[in-house]
């Protein structure tokens, strides 16, 4: 047996084992995934967005950029649907409950984003990341069949009450798209 042909058969394994390699550093088939939401308020008037950026260390970035929302704290979650049907009563019940796919407690699940800081102005930017929801495939996905929704309630989410954290009323809502 030549060099040639000792290429030639270990090439394809080589080749196979540096993509399992690869796809293991990753820890995601689908790192680099990405999905917007556009949210909007109770009228239906778009009022901001969310993006979702899977990195490829397997956790997702989450930025939430929003205007027109009364000062102070309040509660943001993910909700199980992506619907987000403005009007309705009570508001944005479409999304449906918490995005809870290993069945968590209040305050430690994975729709729960904790709270968001509102200016005076009614303003209000956040980006963080996290390892509780991906946008692969899998049973922690946002982008399932039904898609997911981020919710952003009128009053501050206490952390404790289930399901909702106390937070009030549903004030705003934005369904992921991938994209």
């Amino acid at each position: 047996m030549n060099v040639r042909t000792t290429i030639a058969r270990t090439s394809p394994l080589v080749i196979a084992a540096l993509m399992l390699v690869a796809g293991a550093a990753t820890g995601r088939a689908d790192a680099g995934s990405h999905a917007t939401a556009t949210i909007v308020d109770q009228g239906g008037t778009a009022i901001g967005t969310a993006t979702f950026f899977e990195n490829p260390a397997g956790r997702v970035v989450v930025g939430v950029d929003v205007e027109g929302l009364s000062p102070g704290e309040h509660g943001m979650h993910l909700h199980t649907t992506g619907a987000c049907i403005a009007g309705a009563s009570p508001a944005f019940a479409s999304a449906g409950g918490h995005f809870n796919p290993t069945g968590g407690v209040h305050g430690a699940h994975a729709g729960d984003l904790g709270n968001l800081s509102v200016n005076p102005q009614g303003n209000a930017r956040t980006q963080f990341e996290t390892a509780q929801f991906t946008l692969s495939p899998g049973l922690s996905s946002l982008l399932d069949g039904d898609g997911s929704a981020l919710v952003i309630h009128r009053d501050p989410d206490d952390g404790v009450t289930d399901p909702a954290g106390n937070s009030g009323p549903r004030v705003a809502c934005g369904a992921l798209v991938a994209g």
